[in-house]
């Protein structure tokens, strides 16, 4: 039984003398602190886009911007089931090659297409919106968001209808 004492009891102590209280605590929580703060910044990599400006930087004088003739449309009164489609046209009024990148609408019933080449500067582009109006009724307001190299970085679009009562026609019914 001394046999085994000897070595717990040793074993005991060793472990009793490598709790330090005498340490202040702020020094193990910098550490702690400083290596999560070396981990988060290798986690998560800034990215550097020139045409976003952050918060302490000025906008970009060279950015691409969407300049649009009209940002809504209206079509005015329609019949159930019609299906309907306005093109939105814009100019590149910015400084570098416009890139759209992707144009979602609010609702599955448009669908938005859109130029899918860079527009240079001064050029023309396009956004067509068709609008199924099968199983709607009443007023309907859809946004299309459109992604592109442009400061902001989303451009926003709307149409605009009244879907008429079964029986009704209105001077766009189809």
């Amino acid at each position: 039984m001394k046999r085994t004492l000897i070595p717990s009891l040793f074993a005991f102590a060793v472990l009793l003398g490598a709790c330090n209280s005498d340490k202040s605590t702020d020094v193990g929580t910098a550490g702690m602190n400083a290596a999560a703060t070396a981990a988060d910044a290798t986690a998560s990599p800034v990215v550097d886009n020139p045409n976003v400006a952050s918060e302490t930087e000025a906008p970009n004088p060279n950015a691409p911007v969407m300049t649009f003739a009209e940002t809504e449309h209206n079509f005015g009164d329609i019949k159930p089931g019609a299906v309907v489609k306005h093109t939105f046209s814009f100019i590149n009024t910015g400084k570098s090659p416009l890139l759209i990148e992707n144009a979602t609408a609010s609702c599955g019933c448009t669908t938005p297409n859109w130029t899918k080449e860079p527009i240079a500067p001064g050029a023309k582009g396009t956004i067509d919106v068709q609008f199924d109006s099968q199983g709607k009724t009443g007023l309907q307001n859809k946004q299309i968001a459109i992604r592109a190299n442009t400061q902001p970085t989303i451009t926003q679009i709307a149409i605009r209808t009244n879907i008429l009562p079964d029986g009704q026609n209105g001077p766009l019914a189809q």
